[in-house]
């Protein structure tokens, strides 16, 4: 008798290690993640003529994924979690994470229609292409709801290394060869030293629960106070590559110029809601404690690179091949030292002022998705890319001179681009309440100098044609609908939240994080 009750009775003091799994929870990553696996083996076996059916399952795929968003909008839904403290989980859908994941998929989808003739009229390898994007996604839209830092890792990689194959898909083309191998040489270096920061902080603390490390963090041993120090900023390091951050910033304008204009627009915006999302949660979730190290750090970063930034973005020459992209990539990296702003900001007063940073990346992922949608438009009659080319877009294409004219100003910050007035506002808020007024004049500085090349790109869409080429569109250049809808969708999204501004800027003045 006693013989049989002796494992009994062990299995009943060893707790369960099996954790529970919220489906519904998971849903936005799950669904992405499954058709990605279904195009990949659809396209063993579809003829080469049905292959463009694989980016229509693709865009229905995305579409769903955003819209399984809905029934999760409490944001009180949490999942694999450990099962001797419930409040220690891997992935939590909240406010924050299910706006980030809505900016990741919708921003996607819009990528994934500005594709649909991109990859057939570059004969791309379809099936390949797909599968990329959509597992690309999938991790995106589990980064925001990441809880640990090992599945941070994991997300942040599962992002990057299929957009590497994405950049570098046009074969043959030299410069969409040598962005590839740039932009995945100094990720996989960024990544590595992120890894060594993660062991660092766990030697230091003992777990990679971000709620759990903050707390250990705030009562370090005198003798893991140097080791935690060390992790706290190599941890930084890989998402602050993301981001494009100044020094971390030099992959981005060839990577823009040799990778298809719809992968360039996806780097632009998820990659770098990827990038913020990151740097927000280790910094304001796990790394509080260590917030009198990486807050100036930010602060000075976010200023180095909005100058930076705007300063090449200005010198960019009309006439250069590929200045559009080139442009429209620096300026990418000076808007990412606006998004900086808050997050640093978050060191100084509360964690609140992240609100704003998601304010602003609301903003700019509609507009500048908008813009590189142009763009692809624009280059199916003119390859080159120049900025110059642009000249006279009024006369031979209104509604996309009109769409493009808007876009900028929003990214300038003028009416009638509202939203981007407001979010700008909202960001320089953030560092005057937080007490960081030199930082504010830097921005303010900045804006005034990105005014430039904004308005003297949306001045060139209404200038008189060259000599040699007639108003109107060419019978050749019909436009495929999807990119057209690429535009309306993004133009739509922009005039909505300009109307409406509170609906992005509530967002800047509540907590997206449960208290």
């Amino acid at each position: 008798m006693t013989v049989m009750t002796a494992p009994m009775v062990l299995a009943a003091e060893t707790p369960s290690l099996v954790q529970s799994v919220d489906w519904l929870a998971i849903t936005p990553v799950v669904v992405p993640a499954a058709v990605a696996l279904l195009v990949l083996v659809a396209d063993l076996f579809l003829p080469e003529g049905r292959k463009p059916l694989l980016g229509w399952i693709s865009v229905a795929g995305l579409a769903a994924a955003t819209a399984s968003l809905l029934p999760l909008r409490a944001g009180d839904r949490t999942t694999f979690c450990l099962t001797d403290a419930p409040t220690a989980c891997s992935y939590t859908a909240d406010h924050f994470a299910l706006v980030v994941q809505f900016l990741v998929l919708a921003g996607a989808l819009v990528t994934a229609l500005m594709s649909v003739t991109a990859v057939r009229e570059t004969r791309m390898p379809a099936g390949e292409y797909w599968f990329l994007l959509l597992s690309s996604a999938a991790g995106a839209a589990l980064l925001p709801a990441a809880r640990d830092l090992a599945t941070l890792i994991v997300a942040l990689e599962v992002a990057s290394l299929p957009a590497f194959a994405l950049v570098g898909m046009r074969r043959g083309d030299r410069l969409s060869s040598e962005a590839a191998l740039k932009f995945f040489l100094s990720s996989v270096t960024a990544t590595a030293v992120s890894l060594l920061g993660v062991a660092f902080v766990y030697a230091a603390t003992g777990s990679l629960h971000l709620e759990r490390v903050a707390d250990r963090l705030e009562d370090v041993p005198a003798q893991f106070d140097t080791l935690a120090m060390a992790g706290v900023a190599l941890t930084l390091v890989g998402f602050a590559f993301k981001t494009a951050a100044v020094p971390f910033h030099f992959w981005v304008p060839d990577t823009y110029v040799g990778a298809p204009l719809p992968i360039a627009g996806y780097l632009s915006v998820i990659g770098k809601a990827v990038g913020f999302t990151g740097l927000i949660l280790v910094t304001v979730i796990a790394f509080p404690a260590y917030s009198d190290i990486w807050g100036p750090a930010l602060a000075i970063l976010a200023a180095l690179t909005m100058t930076l930034g705007n300063a090449a973005a200005l010198r960019q020459s009309v006439d250069r091949p590929h200045s559009a992209v080139r442009l429209l990539a620096w300026s990418s990296v000076g808007q990412a030292g606006y998004l900086l702003v808050p997050i640093a900001a978050a060191a100084y007063s509360e964690r609140d002022q992240i609100g704003s940073t998601v304010a602003y990346a609301l903003m700019y992922g509609a507009v500048n998705l908008g813009a590189f949608a142009v763009a692809a438009l624009v280059a199916r009659t003119k390859p080159l890319h120049r900025i110059a080319d642009y000249r006279g877009l009024w006369a031979e294409r209104p509604f996309a001179a009109l769409a493009l004219a808007f876009f900028l100003l929003c990214l300038a910050g003028l009416p009638p681009g509202i939203i981007g007035l407001f979010a700008k506002v909202t960001v320089f808020r953030s560092a005057v309440d937080a007490g960081l007024g030199w930082l504010a004049v830097v921005m303010a500085a900045n804006v005034v100098v990105a005014l430039y090349y904004y308005l003297r790109w949306t001045a060139l869409l209404f200038r008189t044609p060259e000599e040699g080429t007639a108003p109107g569109r060419p019978a050749a250049a019909k436009v495929p609908w999807p990119v057209t809808a690429a535009i309306v969708l993004t133009a739509a999204t922009a005039l909505v939240l300009s109307g409406a501004p509170q609906i992005v800027l509530r967002f800047a003045s509540g907590s997206l994080f449960p208290q």
